[in-house]
């Protein structure tokens, strides 16, 4: 059995303004896999990727990260953050300056990244440049040129246009299963969790619980033709039915 990564049991969280994001949430995640964290808005898809990636403490509760995850983390926002100031080459090479791998030894990973992402001719662009999609490729690009070995991402495709976000999630599970690493990604879109994962688990409102952890039989490979054939519809119906009741 692949190793389990990350452990939450029984964690909740509360903030100083009272507001109870999180309770009594048990999850495990194995090495390999792409889980899918879905919930309606507000329900505190993104207060767990923070506790999952160390950015905040939960209030009650335990979260064990193995001891692989040390210093592997990689972390997509909602939003690009990139530095404006800086080429794309270089936003992609920031991670790796601050491990102090020098410009020159990084230069063929930063390369290979931007290849993969389709930013090659973009090397030179700064942010401003760029379109929303493009940005966001950045981002991603720079979260895995440091080759983490889990990589969270808290719906990184939601301001984006219907084609682009499409086009994303076939380039993130071709990246996928070409680096196997382990992700996490947040979204509130039942078809987005569907196409992407191989298993969501489905949150309540606010204060968020797990309700549901579904397997989701897809073939390995999608692409655009999967959104259209029947299987990819009936695990639609399955996972907004869960959805559905978690929010009544």
């Amino acid at each position: 059995m692949a190793e389990t990564l990350v452990a939450a049991a029984a964690l909740a969280k509360s903030f100083r303004n009272g507001v109870a994001a999180l309770a009594a949430i048990d999850l495990a995640v194995a090495a390999g896999e792409f889980v899918g964290v879905l919930g309606p808005s507000g329900c505190g898809k993104s207060t767990l990727l923070r506790i999952i990636a160390g950015l905040i403490e939960p209030s009650a509760g335990r979260l064990e990260r193995a001891a692989a995850l040390a210093g592997r983390i990689g972390f997509v926002f909602q939003e690009p953050t990139l530095m404006p100031w800086a080429t794309v080459s270089d936003n992609v090479y920031l991670p790796l300056r601050l491990q102090g791998v020098s410009r020159v030894a990084a230069a063929p990973r930063v390369a290979a990244m931007l290849e993969s992402l389709s930013l090659r001719e973009f090397a030179a662009a700064y942010p401003r440049q760029l379109s929303g999609g493009m940005r966001m490729r950045v981002s991603i690009a720079r979260a895995l040129v440091t080759e983490p070995a889990l990589l969270l991402l808290d719906e990184p495709f939601a301001a984006l246009d219907e084609i682009t976000r499409f086009k994303l999630n076939e380039d993130l599970r071709t990246l996928w299963r070409r680096h196997r690493c382990t992700v996490i990604f947040v979204t509130h879109s039942v078809f987005e969790s569907v196409f992407l994962t191989n298993r969501i688990v489905v949150m309540t409102k606010r204060p968020g619980r797990i309700v549901a952890d579904l397997p989701i039989d897809l073939p390995e490979t999608r692409d655009n033709a999967l959104r259209l054939s029947e299987r990819y519809a009936d695990r639609c119906r399955t996972v907004s039915r869960r959805l559905a009741e978690a929010m009544a």
